[in-house]
């Protein structure tokens, strides 16, 4: 799953591919964590070559693997409304480039939203609050988080969305389908930290994760 493979000839500023996983060899739990609050009918699993994050309450699934330097992750992700019981139009979220000030360990939380306050990590909250609100935060550490962009970008059920996040020498951004949601030149850049899938209480299908080192 991690390689030194080509680049991809449609993206010139693209380097090389450093991970991909289109979970068609089901979940490797050492390389992806996931973190469920304790709620009824919550699961992480892989099903039909997908990922699925399947749950009543909060959820991150972590990347354990370190990103630095200037990279791009790509994957596709649908917030699917049928007859599941956590159907929900809300939360495609992403949390990157975290990391824990106080703590060597990241990987000790209950998926619960407020128990990463402490953190330090970038953050997008796409059609959170049920489907009302799309935002950017940074996390700082300290326990704060500051709202700095909105956007008025909502979710689409059972659309299958293309996302892509670049942190490129301090500045970050974050697109969907080919519209830039969020671009922001940080003075203070966070320049490693750990990549996670985050949501709460719906049903989402993951798949074709791939990271790819950027020039400068």
């Amino acid at each position: 799953m991690f390689c030194s493979c080509q680049s991809n000839p449609g993206r010139s500023n693209e380097a090389g591919l450093l991970f991909e996983d289109s979970f068609e060899q089901g979940l490797d739990s050492t390389l992806w964590i996931a973190e469920i609050a304790p709620e009824r009918d919550s699961r992480v699993y892989v099903a039909d070559g997908k990922l699925w994050l399947d749950t009543y309450g909060g959820v991150t699934v972590w990347l354990n693997k370190v990103l630095d330097g200037n990279f791009a992750i790509e994957y596709e992700r649908t917030v699917v409304v049928d007859t599941g019981a956590n159907d929900r139009l809300s939360d495609l979220n992403q949390f990157w480039m975290a990391s824990d000030p106080r703590h060597e360990k990241l990987f000790s939380r209950s998926g619960v939203f407020e128990s990463y306050d402490s953190l330090s990590l970038y953050y997008v909250g796409m059609g959170g609050n049920t489907n009302t609100t799309t935002r950017f935060r940074k996390y700082v550490g300290d326990g704060t988080k500051p709202l700095l962009y909105e956007h008025d970008r909502k979710l689409e059920a059972n659309h299958t969305y293309h996302v892509r996040t670049e942190v490129v020498d301090g500045v970050t951004t974050f697109t969907v389908d080919g519209q830039e949601l969020f671009r922001h030149n940080d003075p203070d850049p966070l320049t490693s930290g750990y990549f996670g899938l985050r949501s709460t209480y719906s049903r989402q299908a993951i798949d074709n994760v791939r990271i790819y080192r950027l020039n400068n």
